[in-house]
């Protein structure tokens, strides 16, 4: 019985992993390391923190724009073509973003960059599920292809810190050079190669609505924290906006289905429904604490920008830890439990930073990140997986771009509600008293994300016999010659 509930991963399953894991290294580091860069980059290219924040807006808009398009391109190009084409477009983009002369162009090679990194961020899940016939040992799997979330915590804003404090900001960049060499090198070598299925046509309507849609959702949500918040017209109207594309897009996915540019059918399965909106949840929890505690660390501690990221290197250290054993688990008793373990471990560990103040000591809060990593780490291996459990390989990307999206935009939802909390929290502070009651405020309102998502993993199914028993998403037939003339 043992043996049936914790399956043999295929050899050239874990291979793939790996060699995608290093290429994926360099969107993470950079993710992590631009998180802390701003402030040096407004300095030296004598430009306001307000122009300069369009670095990581502009990326994060491209990243969203790309993602829906991965499932047409891996099918007519081919998973590791386009893997590759990915890793190179991020690997000029990141030497063109060291050679920026000013503010403007470092803005146009982050927004490559990100088209680069949104192809990525998919395909590293695909490309190493479609290895694994019949779903055998996903858990475990995710373990590996998830490695770079924990690891960029960990490494990307210590690393950050040591470049801006003795190098040119411009060396932020380099980084990212040998990881893509190297996962160039290592994917021509050992990913295995899928050549192009036929010559789909790219369902140009549906690009037409999902990506204003997209732009619109992250743009809204990014303008969030400034002074009116939700009031202000380039928040709510972009928002308004992008809602009404994004169900129209549905609709005509829906209505078109052999061309669609996002199999959204596989939303009617239990496990890809529950998986997405966990994943939004997820990513509201996960990103809100990346806005939180850094600034919790600069502002009620009084600690400069390397020392906070110093301070964070044991939350990635948890994260790390519990990879392993939620893999296992996850394959062997379900991502539900798992799931709502994971919740209640970080939901638990975020509450002692509801508590805090600027007299609370920093190896009790060490100690509790550690706790609240292991959970962190532990939520993101089941609910990632359960969403391919039965699936086949053609519907495997379409499952990944859907998860993929609900991650990003619960990301940008999560921190934009928190940054509107603390500043309205923090806002008429006059002591460092009260800044710490505000961060406490939003503290608590992190939790309560944490909270909610617990009760959306109920939703997931029990146990991995259960997933594998539904019935498997209806396939599209082959479009017609008529079908792809109108395309």
């Amino acid at each position: 019985m043992a043996e049936t509930s914790t399956p043999a991963i295929p050899r050239q399953a874990i291979v793939t992993a790996l060699v995608l894991v290093v290429g994926g290294l360099a969107v993470i580091f950079d993710s992590t390391i631009m998180s802390i860069a701003l402030k040096t980059l407004a300095v030296d290219l004598h430009v306001p923190v307000s122009t300069i924040q369009w670095v990581t807006t502009a990326y994060l808009l491209a990243l969203g724009v790309a993602i829906p398009i991965v499932g047409w391109a891996q099918a007519r190009l081919g998973g590791k073509r386009l893997w590759m084409i990915a890793l190179t477009v991020f690997l000029v983009a990141s030497v063109l973003c060291s050679l920026a002369w000013d503010a403007p162009s470092l803005i146009l090679f982050r927004v490559l960059q990100g088209f680069g990194g949104g192809l990525m961020m998919p395909l590293m899940a695909t490309l190493a599920i479609q290895q694994v016939p019949g779903g055998a040992g996903l858990g475990r799997l995710m373990a590996m292809v998830s490695l770079p979330a924990a690891l960029g915590p960990i490494l990307g804003p210590t690393i950050g810190g040591l470049i801006l404090s003795f190098l040119d900001w411009r060396w932020i960049f380099w980084v990212n050079v040998p990881f893509c060499l190297v996962g160039l090198l290592l994917a021509w070598r050992f990913v295995p190669a899928d050549g192009p299925r036929g010559r789909p046509v790219l369902d140009v309507v549906g690009l037409v609505l999902v990506a204003p849609a997209l732009v619109g959702i992250l743009f809204g949500l990014s303008n969030v924290s400034k002074d009116g918040a939700f009031s202000r017209a380039d928040v709510w109207l972009p928002l308004v906006g992008g809602a009404l594309l994004l169900g129209a897009f549905v609709v005509s996915q829906v209505r078109r289905p052999r061309v669609a540019l996002i199999d959204v059918r596989l939303l009617r399965r239990r496990s890809v429904a529950s998986s997405s909106a966990v994943m939004f949840l997820s990513g509201a929890s996960l990103y809100g604490g990346m806005l939180l505690l850094p600034l919790f660390f600069q502002v009620v501690h009084g600690k400069d920008a390397l020392a906070a990221a110093l301070l964070l290197i044991p939350q990635g250290v948890g994260a790390l830890l519990s990879r392993t054993l939620a893999g296992r688990l996850t394959d062997g008793v379900g991502a539900r439990v798992v799931a709502i373990a994971g919740f209640v471990v970080m939901g638990a560990a975020t509450i002692p930073f509801a508590l805090a103040g600027a007299g609370t000591d920093e190896w009790w809060l060490a100690g509790v990140l550690v706790v609240r990593g292991f959970g962190m780490g532990a939520v993101m291996i089941p609910v990632m997986a359960v969403a391919f459990v039965g699936l086949e390989r053609d519907a495997v990307p379409h499952a990944s771009i859907i998860t993929r999206l609900a991650q990003q935009i619960g990301g940008a939802f999560g921190t934009a509600v928190l940054a509107v909390i603390l500043e309205s929290a923090t806002g008429s502070a006059r002591s460092i008293t009260e800044l710490a009651h505000g961060f406490d405020v939003a503290f608590w309102w992190a939790v309560g994300f944490t909270v909610l998502a617990i009760a959306v993993c109920v939703a997931l199914p029990a146990r991995p016999a259960a997933v594998s028993a539904e019935e498997p998403a209806p396939r599209a037939p082959e479009p017609s010659g008529d079908e792809l003339k109108a395309s």
